[in-house]
């Protein structure tokens, strides 16, 4: 069955009609959606979704679209008399990639936005619409398709007038935006929107699994409840601003409902288009001035054959040929190739540092430009980590490739330290050059911190002048409420005055013995370095006294600002 694809509804009374026909259609169908009176005047008093707090342009930037309908079932239920043909069969199958897609979407919504409630029947309705589930399920193992799904440019000849937003990243196209991938995103949309469904650390309107997520995520934008019918045709009309459109949309989402079930990938015919909206369909030539234009025949019902005796000949007719156009149909241009990148440029603002065993705060990025320094849209960058401090990318990765976006940019993932302190180099190499572009980012891991400390003993805190202090502290740090190997700690003995900035060890009261064969006198100090063990320990050696009395403090703090004050008391001797 052929789809008719990018019609668009008359303006006026006609439009108010036919959209009123189909609303009580949908009715008649028992949707579980079905359209309300005042469709038009729902969508008007809420701003459409095209971006984060705007509410231009739709996300398809209203490209047109299948208007293929599923056959409508059940007694006394025909379709409205309006102007859109509808099929003689329906279409239950989803290819199982798509469909696992659209699934998915739902789930991770359901758990990051549980109020929207968007259902995968939504999303495969408007997928179908878009791209006939790409273009009938034809994608890599990766969800992506061979090749991009463009919609027409939009260059205000029957479209929208967007010049382009993205240097041609996404569409090839450096004049006009065009919609992308298989629900069809336009690129200032998709840089609002796009989402990664598929955990690649990409975001790719090609891939199913991101455009579905990306698609779920823009309906459920300005805080919607998709079950909740003014909702949800403000959802489907901020997608594609067309009566037409929301009707279509939502028949299918009902038929979806009902009757949907898994077919292989490609199993089914990719759907065609007119030329010049990105498809592969020719089409049909035009008609000469003066040549009256066929009848349309309704769908359904092929015309009575001639009987003997009719007065029919006996051989058919050859239908009539029309004549070539005397002026060839305007084509659209092909895509222009944006210049490729010929250096990087560090946008970090110095050197990567973290502690060890933590995620760095900064991720690795670069911009790739062109010789004129403009930013190079879809240019390859390779991270690489180098350095003996054990540093990987999130995932445990050492290499990884970044395509850049429109704006040059590329990020590598984040990176994970090591359990070593040390320096480290990510090495940032830009790929397809005929000479090596390499950029080297500095980074460091400093050593590990702790953003608790706490005493664990319970041993007595007073001694007498000239003795050693019962039993030794112990301490425990910790970090995210996991404990802390390897953290520096240091342990000083203070005077009993007022706590001031700088303050340094006393030079009298409570001290340690440092290791040693010297004489004890030698080897006294009242600030020393520690590190916890591999469980987070932290034991200090004995305490001993001279014979000052009075009160002291013993300071502990970490790496990473972790204090504990303890209050040392020293009597008279005994």
């Amino acid at each position: 069955m052929a789809a008719l694809f990018g019609r668009r509804m008359r303006r006026g009374a006609a439009s108010t009609a036919v959209a009123a026909a189909a609303m009580a259609a949908l009715s008649a169908s028992g949707a579980p959606s079905a359209v309300s009176e005042q469709p038009a005047a729902a969508a008007a008093d809420r701003p459409s979704a095209g971006a984060p707090g705007q509410e231009d342009p739709s996300i398809t930037g209203d490209s047109p679209y299948y208007t293929e309908l599923p056959e409508l079932k059940g007694p006394g239920r025909n379709d409205p008399p309006d102007e859109t043909p509808t099929t003689g069969s329906a279409e239950s199958g989803i290819p199982a990639t798509v469909l696992d897609a659209y699934r998915k979407a739902e789930a991770s919504l359901a758990a990051s936005n549980p109020r929207c409630r968007v259902p995968w029947e939504l999303l495969a309705a408007i997928g179908k619409v878009e791209s006939g589930h790409a273009r009938g399920g034809r994608l890599d193992t990766n969800g992506t398709t061979p090749s991009p799904i463009l919609g027409p440019v939009l260059n205000g000849v029957g479209f929208a007038d967007i010049s382009d937003t993205d240097g041609g990243a996404y569409d090839g196209d450096t004049l006009h935006d065009r919609a992308v991938g298989p629900m069809q995103f336009i690129p200032q949309t998709w840089e609002s929107w796009g989402r990664d469904g598929n955990g690649d650390g990409r975001r790719d309107p090609n891939n199913i699994y991101d455009a579905a997520l990306a698609a779920g995520s823009y309906l459920c934008a300005h805080d919607r409840d998709l079950t909740v019918e003014r909702d949800l045709h403000q959802a489907i009309l901020g997608y594609n601003r067309s009566q037409e459109y929301l009707r279509t949309v939502l028949r299918w989402y009902d038929h979806y409902r009902k009757d949907a079930h898994e077919v292989p990938d490609g199993s089914q015919p990719a759907p065609g288009a007119p030329a010049g909206t990105g498809g592969t369909t020719p089409s049909p030539a035009p008609v000469s001035p003066g040549t009256p234009s066929p009848s349309p025949t309704k769908p359904g019902k092929p015309a009575k054959p001639a009987e003997p005796g009719d007065g029919s000949p006996s051989k058919p007719t050859p239908p009539p040929t029309t004549p070539p156009p005397t002026t060839p149909p305007p084509t659209t241009p092909p895509p222009t190739t944006p210049a490729p990148a010929t250096r990087l440029v560090d946008l970090g603002d110095g050197a990567l540092s973290a502690p060890a065993g933590e995620r760095f705060a900064d991720r690795p990025a670069v911009r790739a430009e062109r010789a004129d320094k403009k930013p190079a849209a879809r240019a390859k960058v390779r991270f690489t980590v180098a350095g003996e401090t054990g540093t990987t990318f999130e995932g445990g990765a050492t290499t990884v490739t970044v395509t850049t976006k429109a704006d040059g940019v590329a990020k590598a993932p984040a990176l994970l330290a090591g359990g070593k302190p040390g320096a480290l180099t990510v090495k940032a190499t830009l790929l397809g050059t005929s000479e090596p572009v390499t950029l080297g980012l500095r980074g460091e891991v400093t050593a590990p911190r702790a953003d608790k400390l706490v005493r664990t003993d319970e041993t007595g805190l007073t001694c007498g002048a000239g003795d050693t202090f019962e039993g030794r502290i112990a301490l425990t740090a910790t970090r995210d409420g996991e404990a802390a190997p390897g953290v520096a700690a240091t342990a000083t003995v203070l005077a009993d005055a007022e706590p001031a900035d700088g303050e340094k060890a006393a030079d009298k009261g409570p001290y340690f013995l440092t290791p040693g064969d010297e004489p004890a006198d030698d080897r006294r100090t009242r600030e020393l370095t520690l590190t916890t063990d591999a469980k987070g320990n932290l034991l200090l050696p004995e305490l001993h006294t001279d014979d000052t009395t009075g009160t002291f403090r013993l300071r502990v703090e970490t790496t990473g600002g972790a204090v504990v004050v303890l209050e040392l008391e020293v009597t008279e001797a005994a």
